[in-house]
C-alpha cells in the first residue's frame, strides 16, 4: 500500500462552478421560503395544531440521522483498523459534519421564531430528551471537527485513532437520541416503542453511507481522478448489509406492535388503510429503498455496474426519506388513544384521522438544508486537502499484490 497523498480539487472549471451556481440557487429558494413563513406565521404550511411537525422536519431528520451514518467510512478505518478505508476517513468526517449543519439549518429555521433557539440553548429540561439532543449535536460537531484536525495534521496523525473512538461512540449515541425523540413519546400510538433507538441506528448507516458513496463517486469522476472498483465494490456490499439490516428492523418493528392488540389500529392504518402513508411505506420505503437497492447491489448482472450503485444509492435515499414522512408525519396523523377502548369526538378533530399536504415553501426549505449541506461539502474538497490524488486498487487496497499474483 503506497503513502496516499492528498490534494484539493482545482474547483475551476464551468462544472464546478456551475453545481455550486445550482446548489446555491437552491438554497437561496429555501432561505427565502424560511422568511416567507417566518413573516406570514406557520398558517401558510400545511401544518395545523395536530400536524406540527411537517416536510422540513423529514428533511431535517434525515440529513441528522445521514450525518450519523456518513462517518461510518471513517469509523471503519479508525475504530476496526480496515487501512482500505483511511483514505477516505477525512471526507467522511467533513461529510458528517455538513450533512448535520444543514439539518440543523433546516430545523431552526422551522422552528417559526428562530429567536426562540435562544431558549433551547439557555433552558435546559434534562427530563426531555430534546434538551438532551442540544448536547450530543453540538458534541458530535465538536468531536468530528478535532477528528477532521488530527488526521489532517500530520504530527498529529498518531492521536486520530483516540478521536476516532470518541465519535464513533458519540455518533450511536447521538442517533439513538434521535430515535429516542420517538420512542419516547408515549402519547402516539406510532411512536412509543424502544425498538425506535436502535433502528434510526441502522437506517443511519444505510442512509450515510448511500450518501458517502455519491459524493465520493462524483467527487472522483468530476475531477477526472482514479477511484479503484475495489473500493466501489467493498462499500456496496457494506451498504447491501446495511438495507438488509433496516428491513430486518422494520419487520421486527411492526411485527412486535402487531402483536399488542392496542396496536392493531395503527398498525392497519400504516400497512393497510392510510393512504399516502401505506403507499409511502409499501412503495417508497420497502420496494424503492429496500428491495430494488438489494437487487441492484446483488444481482449478477448489475453488481459490478457502477451505474447501477449510483441508482441503487438514490433509491436508499429515496426510500429513507419516505420513511421519515410514514413516520414522522403518519405517526403524527394517526389520532391519539385518549381513553382506551372509546371512541372520542369532538370539534377539534379529535378522534379522527389528521389531514397533512405540505407545501412548496415547505419542501424548498427542506431542499436547501440538503442543497447547504453539499455546497459546504464541494467548498471543502476545494479548499481543504481532504481528497486522495488517487484512489486506484494499487494505491490503496494492501492486498492488491497479492491477489494480482
Amino acid at each position: 500500500m503506497k503513502a496516499i497523498r492528498y490534494r484539493e480539487i482545482d474547483g475551476n472549471s464551468l462544472g464546478y462552478f456551475a453545481l455550486v451556481g445550482i446548489l446555491g440557487l437552491i438554497v437561496a429558494a429555501g432561505g427565502l421560503a424560511a422568511l416567507y413563513m417566518e413573516h406570514n406565521g406557520h398558517w401558510v404550511t400545511g401544518m395545523t395544531n395536530q400536524v406540527v411537525w411537517g416536510m422540513p422536519h423529514v428533511f431535517a431528520v434525515f440529513l441528522i440521522v445521514a450525518a450519523s451514518g456518513a462517518l461510518n467510512v471513517a469509523s471503519i478505518s479508525s475504530v476496526f483498523n480496515k487501512k482500505a478505508y483511511k483514505p477516505l476517513a477525512p471526507l467522511s468526517a467533513i461529510l458528517a459534519v455538513c450533512l448535520l449543519l444543514g439539518g440543523l439549518t433546516v430545523l431552526v429555521l422551522d422552528l417559526g421564531q428562530p429567536d426562540r433557539l435562544v431558549v433551547a440553548m439557555t433552558k435546559y429540561n434534562f427530563k426531555s430528551i430534546f434538551a438532551w439532543n442540544m448536547i450530543l449535536y453540538n458534541g458530535f460537531i465538536a468531536i468530528v471537527a478535532v477528528y477532521i484536525w488530527l488526521m489532517m495534521e500530520r504530527k498529529m496523525n498518531v492521536y486520530s485513532k483516540y478521536a476516532g473512538f470518541a465519535a464513533f461512540f458519540w455518533r450511536l449515541i447521538l442517533t439513538t437520541g434521535t430515535g429516542s425523540i420517538f420512542g419516547f413519546i408515549v402519547a402516539r400510538q406510532a411512536y412509543d416503542a424502544a425498538i425506535m433507538a436502535p433502528m434510526f441506528v441502522i437506517m443511519s448507516f444505510a442512509y450515510g453511507l448511500a450518501v458517502f458513496m455519491l459524493v465520493m463517486m462524483a467527487s472522483y469522476k468530476w475531477s477526472g481522478r482514479e477511484l479503484g472498483e475495489g473500493t466501489i465494490q467493498r462499500m456496496k456490499s457494506l451498504l447491501g448489509v446495511f438495507i438488509g439490516a433496516v428491513l430486518y428492523f422494520l419487520l421486527a418493528y411492526h411485527l412486535t406492535n402487531l402483536y399488542g392488540t392496542e396496536n392493531h389500529g395503527v398498525e392497519a392504518f400504516l400497512l393497510v388503510d392510510g393512504g399516502i402513508y401505506t403507499k409511502l411505506f409499501w412503495y417508497g420505503t420497502i420496494l424503492i429503498g429496500c428491495l430494488a437497492p438489494l437487487f441492484l447491489i446483488f444481482c449478477r448482472f448489475t453488481k459490478n455496474s457502477n451505474t447501477a450503485i449510483v441508482i441503487a444509492c438514490i433509491l436508499v435515499i429515496l426510500g429513507g426519506l419516505s420513511q421519515m414522512y410514514v413516520i414522522i408525519i403518519g405517526g403524527q396523523a394517526y389520532p391519539m388513544e385518549m381513553f382506551p377502548g372509546k371512541i372520542v369526538e369532538s370539534g377539534f378533530f379529535d378522534g379522527g384521522v389528521k389531514s397533512y399536504t405540505p407545501t412548496l415553501a415547505e419542501t424548498l426549505l427542506g431542499l436547501g438544508g440538503f442543497a447547504l449541506a453539499l455546497i459546504m461539502v464541494s467548498l471543502a474538497v476545494k479548499v481543504l486537502r481532504c481528497l486522495p490524488v488517487s484512489m486506484a486498487d494499487k494505491d490503496v487496497d494492501p492486498h492488491y499484490k497479492a491477489e494480482a499474483k
